[in-house]
């Protein structure tokens, strides 16, 4: 997985234009670009689970409201640092992941994706239940808000960090167990790979990602949490953006996350008459277009380019 020259170039002119981009955007423009890196993130931990280890989830968008919560009740009862409460969110959806990653070791395929997505509807009922600490349905809010451009900053800087993390964890020993896992549980234990180790680490490092996604999506509300936004359609838009990304590849993750991110403004601007949910409908149809035409993903269509190149 080491990177060649032009996609070091390629990583390098990415970097120059998101850090002075901001200061050609309008606040609201900044904390649409905000999202799109929380969605980097929260991609990125779900392809190292879905994509590197092969085990389907369709729940992250509760590990999202976890480190939301974690956020908006530190900040809310114990003016925490906003950064350090993104710290707490990691190590604690880390822990979070593992739990969840050990009963599903039992499970695969389709019996997986129901349990995560089981996960995905009740976790964001939890602050219902606990109300007098979380809020109930009228959610937390933080005691600290932030600007369109600390938000960037701080959201670009996550996703680069995370990048970096992602991409050391998946080039070393661990990255190769977890592929050897994807592609045969039978060999990737005749060559010394212990199933239940590697299995529930990804699902605790996804988890970890998604957490610290889930503070920046809270900050990117003004620090507001609440159960509506962690619905089951967050998740789902995760998967759709790894999708769309490129199952097993890191360097389609912007690309997938722009599509996620961008789409809803997009779709919400097109008009579709006799329609009380022009949107969804718009929303759908673009997914569907998109998956026809590139069935592996943004990463294959750069892989496809690549090899015509050196055929060339």
């Amino acid at each position: 997985m080491r990177p060649s020259v032009p996609a070091l170039a390629a990583m390098a002119a990415t970097s120059a234009v998101l850090a002075f981009l901001p200061f050609g955007l309008s606040g609201y423009h900044q904390a649409l670009a905000a999202t799109v890196a929380t969605f980097v993130i929260a991609i990125l931990g779900l392809n190292i689970l879905t994509g590197y280890t092969g085990q389907i989830s369709i729940g992250h968008g509760a590990f999202m409201a976890i480190g939301g919560y974690t956020t908006a009740v530190l900040s809310r009862d114990h003016h925490t640092n906003l950064i350090l409460t993104m710290f707490v969110a990691f190590g604690l959806c880390f822990l979070c992941g593992l739990i969840v990653g050990l009963p599903a070791l039992r499970l695969s395929g389709v019996y997986l994706a129901l349990a995560t997505f089981a996960l995905a509807v009740s976790v964001p009922q939890i602050p219902l239940k606990f109300a007098r600490y979380l809020g109930g349905s009228g959610g937390v809010q933080s005691a600290k808000t932030v600007s369109h451009l600390w938000l960037y900053g701080v959201s670009w800087g996550a996703a680069a960090i995370l990048f970096v993390v992602a991409w050391l964890v998946l080039r070393g020993r661990t990255g190769r167990a977890f592929r050897a896992i994807r592609d045969s549980e039978v060999a990737a234990t005749s060559s010394g790979v212990t199933l239940p180790v590697y299995k529930t680490l990804a699902f605790g490092i996804s988890a970890a990602f998604a957490g610290v996604a889930g503070s920046l999506f809270v900050l990117g509300t003004n620090g507001f949490a609440q159960p509506s936004e962690f619905g089951v359609i967050l998740s789902l838009q995760i998967l759709i953006g790894a999708a769309v990304a490129g199952l097993g590849s890191l360097w389609g993750v912007l690309g997938g996350a722009v599509f996620v991110g961008l789409l809803p403004e997009i779709s919400s601007s097109v008009p579709v008459i006799g329609s009380t949910h022009g949107q969804d409908v718009v929303f759908g149809l673009i997914v569907i277009v998109v998956m026809l035409l590139l069935p592996t993903g943004i990463a294959g269509l750069l892989l496809r380019l690549r090899q015509v190149r050196v055929r060339a």
